[in-house]
């Protein structure tokens, strides 16, 4: 047995045209992949020479041994014939061949399981992005649309979801966010005293920390970080949640039951964030306050006696209530936009993590944009 595989042929490919517009190619010697097989772009040169043939016809009868390395080279040959419209005619070939070739072409090709490389120019790249993300606000704004429909039904009380799940969200979106907005907000205020610290000591205005701090924190900080903490904290566990569910096929036992997705799941959701956001921002803003007046009397040797009647004087209603309008909204973003990739899930566990990691995505991105809004808004206006 071995010596007669030391003593096989090569692989051998060569070409003939029996008229025209057929050509046949004669495969011979041994076709294994340990000794190594032509390429079918030999083949793919011998359709380019004229004239080009209309049919391809396979001469097996001096094959002397075969394994999947013979396949792999048929296939190749019959996708380039398939991609230029070209006959082909593999019923010279052995017998297991044949067979294997239909099995083959039988079971279809998992979509994404080859590696083809994108060759777009810069601009069709551009655009296919603006697009993309032209079509990710339409399903949001849609998605928002049959949120509110939900709370309108709520409004006139035929908005159908457990009161129990309402205050079990509310709980984990108010109090057992505490401990981080607690941590966060005050790291901010003090990275915010530290910042003016660094320049009002220059002029000897280092009491107007306590302006720089109370300010930003009412009118924007305090908003901002709290919302982008619920969005990596409970915008990322709603997704995750309603995913969970849609893979489980919760969600479509709910639609069989009658009992609307929308109403049942995402009203208590969006209603829990929407009480407990603002309650957030307040205290974020208070706490980031209580960072600026620590580094205050630390480092800067302010009283805090001074430091919180120097916040009093600098912070107006305008800009607490405008901030915690600002955090609202924010919180809306963040529950919707949860909710939203939840219901976008796939079928698979690993889809439940991709959902997590879009919502917060999602949720930063369009809190960036409606920070960017609100604040053309109110200088416009003036507030």
């Amino acid at each position: 047995m071995q010596a007669q595989e030391n003593h096989a042929k090569p692989a051998e490919l060569s070409f003939q045209r029996a008229d025209p517009s057929t050509l046949v190619v004669r495969v011979a010697g041994d076709w294994h992949l340990r000794s190594g097989m032509p390429s079918p772009l030999l083949v793919t040169r011998e359709l380019d020479k004229s004239p080009k043939p209309k049919k391809v016809k396979f001469d097996g009868n001096q094959i002397e041994g075969w394994d999947t390395g013979l396949l792999t080279f048929l296939m190749g040959v019959a996708d380039i014939c398939q991609k230029r419209k070209i006959e082909l005619d593999m019923s010279a070939l052995p017998k297991g061949v044949g067979e294997l070739i239909k099995l083959a072409e039988t079971v279809p090709e998992k979509t994404g399981a080859r590696l083809e490389r994108d060759h777009s120019s810069f601009i069709e790249t551009l655009g296919k992005a603006t697009i993309s993300y032209a079509q990710a606000l339409d399903e949001f704004l849609t998605f928002l649309g049959q949120v509110t429909i939900s709370f309108a039904k709520l409004a006139v009380g035929k908005a159908r979801f457990r009161t129990v799940d309402l205050w079990v969200i509310i709980q984990d979106c108010g109090a057992n966010a505490f401990g981080i907005v607690t941590l966060i907000s005050f790291l901010v205020g003090v990275i915010l005293a530290f910042m003016g610290a660094v320049q009002l000591q220059k002029f000897g205005a280092v009491i107007y920390i306590a302006d720089l701090v109370g300010i930003a924190m009412a009118r924007d900080m305090g908003g901002i970080m709290t919302a982008i903490i619920m969005a990596g904290r409970t915008g990322a566990a709603f997704a995750a949640q309603l995913g969970s569910m849609k893979v489980t096929q919760e969600i479509d036992a709910l639609t069989t039951m009658g009992i609307s997705p929308l109403e049942f799941l995402v009203v208590p959701r969006v209603t829990a964030l929407f009480l407990m956001i603002p309650l957030l921002c307040v205290y974020a803003d208070c706490v980031g306050v209580l960072g600026g007046a620590f580094v205050a009397s630390t480092m800067l040797h302010v009283s805090f006696s001074a430091y919180f009647r120097e916040t009093i004087h600098a912070i107006s209603l305008t800009d607490i209530f405008g901030g915690i309008f600002k955090c609202t909204v924010y919180g809306i973003i963040v529950a919707v936009a949860g909710c939203l990739r939840g219901f976008q899930c796939g079928n698979s566990s690993s889809a439940v993590g991709d959902a997590a990691t879009t919502a917060v995505v999602t949720s930063i991105v369009y809190i960036v944009v409606a920070c960017g809004i609100f604040a053309f808004l109110f200088n416009t206006l003036g507030i």
